[in-house]
């Protein structure tokens, strides 16, 4: 077993809809599985106005899952990048938005303090074969309760295999 628990940190736009739906499905896996103790589960947003609760949607599909999701939605720092042991985004704009916040600048690269994060997209975890728009975790909020439903269910698959991944590993 590791001597610090494996920080997990979901990405996506604003920390309002899907990462903080994946970091409560996580949590929940974790602690299904009596492995609390050895994850550290955060989530946030590469354009998050710090404060936000989770949407409504995202609110209650997770109550129709049993989950109670109370959240308060923050922006991704760079710091995350090296203080995370895995940082799984939702979709390819997300990791675009990534990429253009850690580019290095007219002063070097941009450096952290340790080991960097293994940065993957989240869909790509339940689909290995994955390619394109399958690669994402839509965003459902023009797409309704079904919208909700379809995006719960893409995220509890991919969780359950980083679970599945992280858990030989920790």
């Amino acid at each position: 077993m590791s001597a610090r628990p494996v920080g997990v940190l979901f990405v996506c736009y604003a920390n309002i809809v899907r990462s903080p739906l994946a970091a409560a499905v996580f949590t929940r896996l974790v602690a299904e599985r009596g492995l609390a103790a050895r994850f550290r589960i955060d989530s946030a947003g590469v354009a998050a106005d710090a404060g936000n609760p989770a949407h409504a949607g995202s609110v209650r599909v997770a109550a129709d899952h049993g989950l109670a999701l109370v959240h308060s939605s923050r922006l991704l720092r760079r710091d995350d990048l090296f203080d995370f042991d895995e940082v799984l985004l939702l979709d390819r704009l997300v990791a675009s938005e990534l990429r253009r916040l850690t580019a290095g600048s007219a002063f070097g690269p941009i450096a952290g303090s340790g080991k960097p994060a293994r940065i993957r997209l989240l869909a790509s975890l339940a689909d290995p074969g994955a390619r394109g728009a399958d690669l994402d975790v839509p965003d459902p909020v023009r797409g309704g309760p079904e919208g909700f439903l379809a995006a719960y269910q893409q995220i509890a698959r991919a969780c359950a295999a980083l679970l599945d991944d992280l858990a030989v590993k920790t």
